[in-house]
């Protein structure tokens, strides 16, 4: 192996992450353009945070940043998105299902319009997406779902029942399309962090939820983005090729 290869395993991969402008999926995307892929920034609304995304990426030495603006919620949005990539950059090598919803309803409040919302955004509209793209990718490509440790934990959150539901669809996803698509050397995988701080987990939440959730980790401490992404860049990997229809822990113990 190159020194240059060493250096930047995923040099000549295109890189499509859904929901990349900012948190989680910005981590992805710097992190995989780090290690040399070209990278679609996607984002829904702000675009001021997709151009931040990409600022930091093109000053950089390794991968490419393009920026699509696409609502993946839906079947058409998750088609122009591809689309786009495949004008830009190709059709993807790596394929990350980042973008999602999470609404804090009790089971009284919750109603058919939340119920859409979150799964056409963390369920219809990624699976529509991989289906779409796998027609184009390549022998030896990478999906990679995000999921979450509340589908396994012994400690739920009580609002959190479509999105928790959500995720569990997911996984069960996962294990299907990794049969299905395995055959042609395409591998589909799911990590599952815990709470991650970012805004949107601290929005809405008094400091000593904050506090509770904190504890439920060994650590005593609620991970950063960067400590989740070079687990979705080490499946984007060659030597990752094994790994097939795993839901994959990123959590610090929260579940075990």
């Amino acid at each position: 192996m190159s020194t240059s290869t060493q250096e930047r395993p995923l040099a000549g991969k295109v890189a499509l992450v859904t929901g990349s402008s900012r948190s989680i999926g910005a981590s992805i995307a710097k992190r995989l353009a780090a290690d040399g892929a070209d990278v679609i920034i996607n984002y829904h609304r702000i675009a001021v945070e997709a151009e931040r995304t990409a600022y930091f990426i093109n000053s950089r030495d390794g991968g490419r940043a393009f920026i699509v603006k696409a609502d993946v919620s839906t079947i058409s949005g998750g088609d122009y998105l591809l689309q786009e990539c495949v004008r830009h950059l190709g059709a993807p090598d790596i394929l990350v299902l980042n973008a999602g919803y999470m609404g804090h309803r009790p089971l009284a409040e919750t109603d058919e319009a939340d119920f859409d919302l979150n799964f056409d955004t963390n369920v219809k509209g990624p699976l529509f997406m991989v289906q779409a793209a796998a027609e184009i990718m390549k022998p030896g490509s990478r999906i990679v779902f995000l999921s979450t440790s509340l589908t396994k934990a012994s400690t739920v959150l009580p609002l959190a029942i479509i999105y928790t539901m959500c995720k569990g669809a997911i996984e069960q996803i996962v294990r299907v399309l990794s049969k299905d698509l395995g055959a042609r050397g395409i591998t589909v995988n799911a990590i599952s962090p815990s709470a991650v701080d970012t805004p949107l987990f601290r929005a809405g939440k008094p400091p000593q939820m904050i506090k509770w959730i904190a504890s439920l980790n060994p650590q005593n401490r609620i991970p950063v983005p960067d400590e989740i992404s070079p687990i979705v860049a080490f499946l984007a990997r060659e030597e990752a090729g094994w790994i097939n229809g795993q839901i994959i822990g990123v959590n610090g113990a929260f579940v075990v």
